[in-house]
């Protein structure tokens, strides 16, 4: 073996051993951060008994992903990605532990503006996690880490929800925030030690965790300024295109969804906190399971995408007519399994069609669309639970994600026809 093939190596396993540490770091960071969650909502239904207030709370949650989100984009461009995510985590322990403080109806402000914070945290954190991972992952592995993302929230909701729901039920809620603290902190830790390998790879050096040094002969992307080598890259992707109507459409039915789940647990099948932990148990199981299932697929990853979305919706409507617990536990697995594999399908696309460069704005984009359309939702269910029944809500939430899977099913064909068509008919 020579220089280059041991250089190759140990370029590999620094690569697969900082990937580790960053699975383990999200993975305490969102146990912790669940066990707050469940503790928070079954709090607010207690002191409140409102589905308002409960959509207030998850709305307040993701609204600052559409400020902060193309922030961490640019900060992981500018700021070494391990600094960025050391810094949130710690900056976020003082505001978990400022729920403690939270006795009744009239400190509920505390949880709101505690959970702002929190998910400006989160906005910041989430886009240059994602494009790290390209840095710590070979191009042939994306699609097998991606499900091994989705098995990482799976694991993230079963042991996070469903034991965040039992230790806030025998313990109390005192005890789930104080977890989540301690979360913030050891996944802190963990970041700390990955090491960002330096690699070369088709002409471009990654020097450590920055994003990628100049080539020495530019591309015509790279001439142009940032934004404009946006548009030219997402008006040159039909799949990229896709992507983005996808979270321009679906997350305005998707944060119905989520109140729903508390909703549905507590005052439609009356199970209390163990109940919205098993029911945040059951997508976890179905996240889990998406990951073997993923793995088999490596063809029309997007055909496979939009085919999971009208599966949803259509589990959303039959979990809506469901009057058992159990049989809406399962469907929720269900519901889950195709959500997993979709997300695993679109976030492959994304790094596959996506400069390594630009991975961090483009990731920030998409989580500031999708954030604060499912802020927007997530306020307008708590307004809808006012007026309608939570069966109707859910029912009209999964005929809205067939209707969305349809049309940009027909959208992907209609791009895929425009791309044959000669160049000449198209202006």
């Amino acid at each position: 073996m020579n220089i280059t093939e041991n250089g190759s190596m140990e370029v590999l396993k620094r690569k697969s051993k900082g990937y580790s540490r960053l699975f383990a770091a999200g993975l305490v960071n969102g146990i912790g951060d669940r066990f707050s969650s469940v503790a928070m909502l079954a709090l607010i239904l207690q002191v409140t008994g409102s589905g308002m207030a409960v959509g207030i709370s998850l709305g307040m949650r993701v609204l600052p992903f559409l400020f902060m989100a193309p922030l961490g984009g640019m900060l992981a461009g500018r700021l070494p990605r391990k600094t960025i995510m050391m810094a949130v985590d710690l900056l976020r322990v003082p505001v978990a532990l400022s729920f403690l403080l939270v006795d009744g109806a009239g400190r509920l402000w505390l949880l709101y503006a505690g959970s702002f914070i929190m998910a400006a945290g989160e906005a910041l954190y989430s886009p240059v996690r994602k494009s790290s991972i390209p840095l710590l992952a070979g191009p042939d592995s994306l699609h097998k880490i991606n499900s091994l993302e989705q098995l990482m929230t799976g694991c993230v909701l079963i042991l996070g929800a469903f034991t965040g729901g039992l230790v806030s039920l025998w313990w109390g809620p005192e005890m789930a925030f104080v977890a989540n603290a301690v979360s913030f902190l050891l996944a802190a830790l963990l970041v700390w030690g990955i090491s960002f390998p330096a690699a070369v790879s088709s002409g471009t050096e990654l020097l450590g965790d920055s994003v990628p040094a100049e080539p020495v002969i530019q591309s015509p992307l790279k001439r142009t300024g940032r934004w404009q080598s946006l548009r030219v890259l997402i008006g040159g992707s039909q799949v990229l295109q896709i992507i983005l109507a996808y979270e321009l459409l679906v997350p305005v039915i998707n944060g119905w969804d989520n109140v729903l789940i508390s909703v549905y647990a507590v005052q439609v099948f009356h199970a209390g906190d163990v109940g919205v932990g098993a029911f945040y148990a059951a997508l976890g199981t179905g996240l889990s399971l998406s990951f073997f299932a993923g793995r088999l697929l490596k063809r029309r990853l997007l055909g496979i995408a939009l085919g999971g979305l009208l599966l949803e919706g259509i589990l959303l409507m039959c979990i809506s007519g469901s009057r058992h617990f159990g049989v809406a536990f399962v469907l929720y697995i269900l519901l889950s399994l195709c959500g997993g594999i979709g997300s695993a399908c679109l976030d492959t696309l994304v790094m596959r069609e996506t400069p390594a460069a630009q991975q961090p704005v483009v990731f920030g984009i998409l989580s500031a669309l999708g954030g604060s359309l499912i802020g927007l939702s997530m306020f307008s269910a708590g307004w809808l639970l006012e007026v309608m029944e939570p069966r109707a809500l859910g029912f009209a939430g999964g005929a809205g994600f067939a209707g969305a899977a349809l049309l940009l099913g027909v959208l992907a064909w209609l791009l895929r026809d425009r791309k044959k068509m000669p160049t000449q008919l198209r202006q």
